[in-house]
């Protein structure tokens, strides 16, 4: 018997804390298609479950003991709205990309992050086929000291990028999201 909406919603985001493979196969259609996906590496706009695996991989690079507490759902039958907070440490650096490519690295701050966030979810042939959100995204970048700069955030950002440390970073997170895709560093496929 498959997940009802309630746990398709679970189950996407325990993929993105884990990145179980055999839980993405279970809850994320093949069909999938991210709408946030934009500011991530490419591997992340990947349809059906490698671009949620990507995404997850992505996230976790820059958060350790990343979670997402669901703090209400509601739903109909063909989309599940989800209420949640993102929550983790930032470990690792924070890439974000624009049109696949480096926009901003965030060194490693060390800080947590807890912030809120809603998401609509897809429903189709009993799995997750799509995902949007709204984040708030200027809080988490108050957290990490990015927004209002914090003026040793601002200057280790600087020397990141003049060093070529945010380059490379943005290479490493590429290739972690490629390779929890499942595909060859090479061919991370099309991007959407």
């Amino acid at each position: 018997m498959g997940m009802d909406a309630t746990d398709l919603a679970h189950g996407l985001f325990r993929v993105l804390e884990t990145g179980d493979p055999a839980l993405a196969a279970e809850v994320v259609h093949e069909d999938f298609h991210n709408r946030e996906a934009a500011v991530s590496p490419t591997a992340c706009a990947l349809p059906g479950p490698a671009g949620v695996l990507a995404s997850g991989a992505w996230m976790r690079f820059a958060f350790s003991d990343l979670a997402f507490p669901v703090l209400g759902i509601a739903r109909d039958d063909e989309q599940v709205w989800v209420r949640l907070r993102m929550q983790g440490r930032h470990t690792g650096p924070f890439v974000r990309f624009r049109d696949g490519a480096l926009d901003q690295a965030i060194p490693p701050t060390g800080r947590d992050i807890d912030f809120e966030q809603i998401h609509v979810l897809e429903l189709r042939d009993g799995k997750v086929v799509g995902h949007e959100a709204v984040r708030d995204d200027m809080t988490m970048l108050g957290q990490l000291g990015v927004f209002p700069p914090a003026p040793a955030t601002a200057l280790r950002m600087v020397a990141w990028r003049v060093t070529g440390r945010a380059t490379r970073a943005a290479t490493d997170v590429t290739a972690k999201a490629v390779e929890a895709a499942g595909r060859p560093q090479g061919n991370p496929g099309p991007s959407h």
